[in-house]
């Protein structure tokens, strides 16, 4: 039989193919459009610039033609052919029921019965396709299918069932080893991030989308990101690796900050120092850690400074952790979780004083970042700034006078102010400063004081404190003086007068506190027996 070769078509300027117009036509309504009825014997031309899936794929739909509409349609070629089909209108109203279009979508509609193999074998031809994949939703409905099949945990195997007896000549395999395999890692959460690491990072983008909106376990979905990230790093180029932390990151903000640990996101940080990922990516995974600062240690926090600079380590960086703490926290934000966060602040603050090349204004930063309530002591600051000062002996009077205004004297402990006292690299005013805010707080402590004597009902309240006084040890009479201070004297002299007062403050706080026990024991005293009656009080008043 005489073969007809009146139409030349150029694929893609890949390659050309002579046929039978006839043939190609009566399957084809896009050909069957442009040439009509014409069968004259000139040879006619098409070129397609935009074929789907190229020569090859234009190859499987001539054999579909020339072998009167029969096919094998496999999980490897249906998103070609099901594309070509769309794309040469090979529909029932140009072949009847012999059209390619009818069978593809018929198959697609049956991925719900595929194995798990066959699901990633079409995965992988839609990647190595995902232009044409994507336009003809073959991907999606994919992906859509990979998850519904992780999210059965009841599941006998991830290669569980065949295609229904009306798959239109689809043949669908299932290899006995591997469905063992998976038989018995099924258990296992994380059976199936081997066979999905392969997949390309954009791939990954749509399968953690498709996870998150059909509300697949979030935990798992981290742990399977941070293993795509390490797997696809030991053959990767700097810039494939950095696409695909971007996608890590990207993927990991979507989910619930508690789906993953503060030291896996730390783990990350370190790779990301080494890479130049956008900044859309890095300020999201600052982001995801400052948000868990309460879980961080002093170590996760000792990161080196850019290369380029003289500091010792990244102090802007850990100031955009705070920043985003007390952003993204929000009313999450309790006074625990506070607490943590100013005690490693503290810590990270002392191991940077010593840096003689740290900045006043980055030092300074450290130190108001967070509010006063975050702290109950002050002490660990104030000795980490008396190292800051004692390095950086250069600073100006104005500059040492900010840093020491950023302390709240009233939260230090007595050890503190004897040792603030002392201390000359601190500016006079400071100390002066300290110690009109321990009067303050003797003031209020006084009043205190005065607030539980005014609860007792004894008219002889007053004398009996006295009396307990007076028979206490020490009895000698406690002078405050709080009057003007003239600061413009020499410091040495000022400092020495400073010292006096403060042992006297420190003295008088210890007979407030004892005055407190004697009154509360009294109080105790006066409390009514169960016997008919009352106990007479010790005469103390006189």
């Amino acid at each position: 039989m005489a073969v007809c070769c009146d139409l030349e078509a150029d694929i893609n300027g890949e390659e050309t193919f002579l046929l039978d117009k006839k043939i190609i036509c009566s399957f084809s309504g896009r050909l069957s459009k442009l040439f009509g009825k014409s069968t004259g014997a000139n040879r006619n031309k098409v070129i397609f610039n935009d074929f789907p899936g190229g020569a090859e794929n234009f190859e499987l739909i001539s054999r579909f033609c020339y072998n009167k509409g029969e096919i094998d349609i496999n999980p490897s070629n249906i998103s070609l052919l099901y594309s070509a089909a769309e794309f040469m209108e090979m529909s029932k109203s140009v072949s009847g029921n012999c059209n390619l279009l009818e069978k593809t979508k018929k198959c697609i509609e049956e991925l719900g019965y595929w194995t798990w193999p066959d699901l990633l074998v079409a995965l992988k031809h839609c990647q190595e396709m995902q232009q044409v994949a994507t336009s003809s939703g073959i991907l999606e409905k994919c992906l859509d299918s990979i998850v519904g099949r992780l999210a059965i945990a009841g599941e006998a195997s991830p290669c569980a069932s065949t295609s229904s007896p009306d798959s239109s000549g689809l043949r669908l395999s299932c290899d006995t080893r591997s469905t063992e395999s998976l038989k018995n890692s099924f258990s296992r959460a994380n059976w199936w991030f081997e066979d999905l690491s392969v997949l390309s990072p954009n791939l990954v983008e749509m399968l953690v989308k498709s996870m998150v909106s059909h509300k697949y376990n979030q935990v798992i979905i981290s742990r399977f990101l941070l293993y795509y990230q390490k797997s696809k790093f030991f053959t990767a180029s700097s810039d494939e690796k950095r696409q695909v932390l971007e996608i890590v990151i990207d993927g990991l903000y979507t989910l619930d900050p508690s789906c993953i640990s503060c030291k896996s996101l730390f783990g990350i940080l370190r790779v990301v120092l080494n890479l130049n990922i956008s900044k859309s990516s890095r300020n999201k995974l600052e982001c995801m850690i400052g948000s868990q600062m309460d879980q961080a240690t002093l170590d996760n926090l000792l990161i080196p400074s850019p290369y380029g600079t003289s500091y010792l380590y990244d102090v802007n960086l850990v100031l955009r952790f705070l920043k985003a703490f007390l952003r993204e926290g929000g009313w999450r934000l309790s006074p625990t979780r506070m607490k943590k966060v100013a005690s490693l602040i503290d810590l990270y603050i002392a191991e940077v004083a010593p840096d003689p090349f740290l900045r006043f204004s980055k030092f300074l930063a450290l130190v108001v970042a967070l509010p006063d309530s975050a702290r109950d002591c002050w002490d660990e600051l104030y000795h980490a700034i008396d190292v800051y000062l004692e390095v950086h002996a250069g600073l100006s009077e104005e500059e040492k006078l900010k840093i020491c205004c950023a302390l709240n004297y009233e939260k230090l402990s007595s050890d503190a102010y004897v040792h603030l006292s002392q201390n000359a690299k601190f500016p006079s005013k400071s100390s002066v400063q300290a110690l009109v805010s321990q009067q303050l707080k003797l003031k209020n402590l006084l009043q205190g004081t005065k607030n539980s004597k005014s609860d007792m009902d004894s008219p002889c309240k007053l004398n009996e404190t006295r009396g307990k006084a007076k028979k206490g040890e020490g009895s000698e009479q406690i002078v405050l003086y709080s009057g003007r201070l003239d600061i413009s004297g020499d410091n040495e002299n000022l400092r020495a007068h400073l010292q006096g007062m403060q042992w006297r403050v420190i003295e008088l706080e210890k007979r407030c506190k004892k005055m407190q026990t004697q009154m509360a024991k009294l109080m105790k005293s006066k409390t009514p027996t169960t016997h008919g009656t009352a106990r007479s009080l010790p005469r103390l008043c006189s």
